[in-house]
Formats: C-alpha cells, structure tokens, sequence
C-alpha cells in the first residue's frame, strides 16, 4: 500500500514538472532559444525519470508516427550528399531531435483540457511581451539592426521595421501570423463576451506589431486567413476585407508603399528572391532525390549564384519553403513534409466543429495558422529560424493533443447511451 502511494505521488509530482517545462517552453519560445531548449531538455529527463518510476514505457502513438519516422530518414540521408557532413549532422540531431522530442514529449504529457487551456494561454501571454516589445522598439529603441531591414532607395518613406526579440521583421510577422490566427479562433468560438473583447484585444495588439515589420508575405497571409475563415466559418467575415480601403486611405506613405508594392514587386527584396528560386530550382534538378544535405544550403549556393556573383555572400535559405527543403532533403523529403502538414490540418479541421467549444476554438486558430504558414510558404520560409520551427511542431502536437481529448469524450459518450 506504502508503495503504491509512494509511486503514485511520485508520478504525479513529476507530470507536475513536466506540465511546467512545457509551459516554460511554450513561454520562452520566441523570447529566449536557450532557456527553452534548457526547459526542454528538464522535460525530457523528468519524462524519463517517470518512465523509470513506473517501469513502463507508456508510449501514445499517433496517426502520424510512420510519416515522422519517413521524414527524419529522409533527413538524416541528405547528409549523405553534404558538401560538409559534419556541420550536416551536428545541424540535424541538434535540431531535429528537439523538433520530434518536444512533440512526442507534449503529445504524451498533456492530457488534460486544463492542461491545454494553460498551454494556450502561455504562448499568447508570450505573444503579448513579444508585441509589447515590438512597439517599445518602433517608438523609443531604432538600432542599426532595425535599419538594416530597410530598402531606403525603393521605399524612402520607411526609416525602419521592427524584429523585437525574434531578430528579423520576417520572422517576427511570421510568429505574429500565428498569434493572430490562435486569438481570433478562441475568440470566434468563445461563449462569453468578456473572452471575446480579450482574445479581439489581443488580435489588435498583435496586428499592429505586424504592421510595423513591413512584412508583405505576412500581410498575404493574414489575408488569406481571413479568406479561409469567412469560407469555414461565416461568410460575413469577408466584410473584414472591406477595411484594406480604409486602411490604405489613413495609411502612412510608408505603409501604403509597401502595400502597392505587392502589386509591383521591383525591389531589391523582391529581386533577390526571384533569383534565389532560380538557383533554388537548379539545386533541386541537380539532386532531386537525397538533396544537396540537410542546413547544407549556405555552403551550396555560392556554386548556384546566378545573381550576387559574390564567393563571400552568405545567403541561408531559399525565401520560399517548398523550393528550401526539397533542395535540401529532396523531393521525396518535402512530399513527407507536406504530408505530416496536411495530415494534422485535415485533423484539425475534423474537430473544429466539435460541440465543446473551447476545443473548436483552439483548432480552428491552429487551423488558421497552419494555413497561414502555407500561403507564407511561397514567399519565404520562416521556419529556417529553430524557435518558429518548434512552434509548428509544438502546434502539431496540440492537434493530436486536443482531437484524443475529443476522441475519448466521444467514446465515453457512446458508452454511455448503450448504457441507457
């Protein structure tokens, strides 16, 4: 009986931890790499350590596994073809393995709706500083590294973008994105009126820090979110499209810009990225099978630089996500990704209807923010930064989290009227 209790406060303890790791990993995500790699690396050994209290592996599969599994062979392969395959494989267990650890070890900890429900608020609390810092920034903090960012001959109205803590006004929107998708699915299907004004509050806060990165791939994406909600969920969103007038008529020089600029895309951003396909694409037909090696891009592209001319350019990714990883992990790599992508938006998408609310919540924003990703995809590839990487996968895990929540009520409620 003693050893029961004890084994049974002991596991509890320890869920206890590895509950918070993961909190302090969502948290710190997109405002400090080490401490949630340091918070990662806890988890794992705290999830370890419950393993051996209970002498079981308590492993849950998901419907995804074999096309993890595809997808870190197909990776590890490409070192094969690494100009450098030590860099290759040193880049690919560092950053793959936290990729699949964080997922499994959220997959097989989060068990609970509160579980989630703390989970979600964690990661907009973070999105919230991140904003917060974003404005204190574009007002009172311009650096040099903010100017670096500016096109000054083709937008000389622009004097900078903002990058708060995530380094670049690409990434940072690209976070942001997400944020704003999260927010607005709780607070479409939220029953209250005091979560609904909070989560608008937060899809305000967020877009107005999106603004200021100057981000056009990230504006399209928001667009076509906003599209994908009026066509899933009421058409009356589409009247949301009717503020870009309005927008682009109060919109400063700067802003209005950059917003015609989409149409007429001359820039040296919007040059340099049609060049970078290019080379893309000659990677791609030269090693269409294994690909030129798993974070080898950087070292291949000075033999593919068809536009810089420059030996000592350093350029560390192809500005489009589809052409990145299938020149580095090959075509058979990227038709996985896209597969393990489309796999936990087709899940998602199966439970964003469901009857308990706070669930459809959560997967229709995860839906909003996968598809944003996708649309972001064609003109850049932000998951070349870890944190926005983790983020995805830590949003995958949250599908498969939340649908065995949905699974199991179904289930007991099937029970339950054959019991009656």
């Amino acid at each position: 009986m003693y050893i029961t209790y004890r084994t049974t406060h002991t596991q509890y303890f320890l869920e206890y931890l590895i509950e918070h790791c993961v909190l302090a990993v969502t948290f710190f995500l997109p405002l400090s790499l080490k401490w949630s790699s340091i918070f990662l690396g806890v988890g794992a050994l705290l999830w370890l350590g419950k393993i051996i209290v209970l002498q079981k592996l308590d492993f849950k599969a998901t419907p995804f596994d074999f096309g993890i599994a595809l997808l870190v062979l197909l990776s590890g392969a490409s070192i094969l073809a690494s100009p450098d395959r030590d860099f290759s494989f040193y880049n690919y267990y560092n950053l793959m393995g936290r990729y699949i650890l964080l997922y499994y070890l959220v997959v097989n900890n989060m068990r609970s709706s509160t579980q989630v429900k703390r989970l979600i608020w964690s990661m907009l609390s973070s999105a919230v500083v991140v904003a917060m810092y974003g404005f204190y920034q574009y007002f009172f903090g311009a650096t040099l590294s903010a100017l670096e960012w500016v096109d000054g001959e083709q937008f000389p109205d622009l004097k900078m973008r903002v990058f708060s803590t995530l380094e670049n006004p690409n990434l940072l929107a690209g976070f942001l994105v997400t944020m704003m998708a999260i927010a607005s699915g709780m607070g479409y299907k939220a029953q209250e009126n005091k979560y609904k004004i909070v989560y608008s509050a937060l899809v305000i806060l967020f877009g107005g820090c999106l603004i200021l990165t100057y981000s056009r791939g990230a504006w399209l994406s928001v667009l076509a979110i906003v599209a994908m909600y009026g066509m899933l969920c009421n058409r009356k969103i589409f009247w949301l499209l009717l503020l870009l007038p309005v927008i682009a008529f109060f919109a400063h020089d700067a802003l209005l810009e950059r917003l015609m600029s989409i149409m007429n895309p001359t820039d040296t951003s919007s040059t340099l990225r049609l060049a970078l396909w290019e080379s893309t694409i000659a990677m791609i037909v030269n090693k269409p099978f294994l690909g030129i090696g798993w974070g080898a891009y950087w070292m291949v592209y000075p033999d593919y630089d068809f536009f810089i001319n420059n030996p000592n350019t350093k350029i560390f990714h192809a500005h489009n996500m589809y052409l990145n990883i299938a020149a580095e992990i090959g075509i058979p790599g990227l038709i996985t990704f896209l597969t393990i992508m489309y796999g936990h938006l087709r899940l998602a998408l199966s439970s964003v209807r469901e009857s308990i609310r706070w669930s459809s919540g959560i997967m229709l924003g995860i839906v909003g923010a996968i598809f944003g990703l996708i649309v972001n995809g064609f003109t850049d590839y932000v998951m070349f930064n870890i944190q926005l990487s983790m983020l995805f996968w830590l949003l995958n895990a949250l599908i498969v989290v939340v649908w065995k929540q949905n699974s199991q009520r179904q289930d007991q409620n099937y029970r339950l009227k054959k019991v009656i």
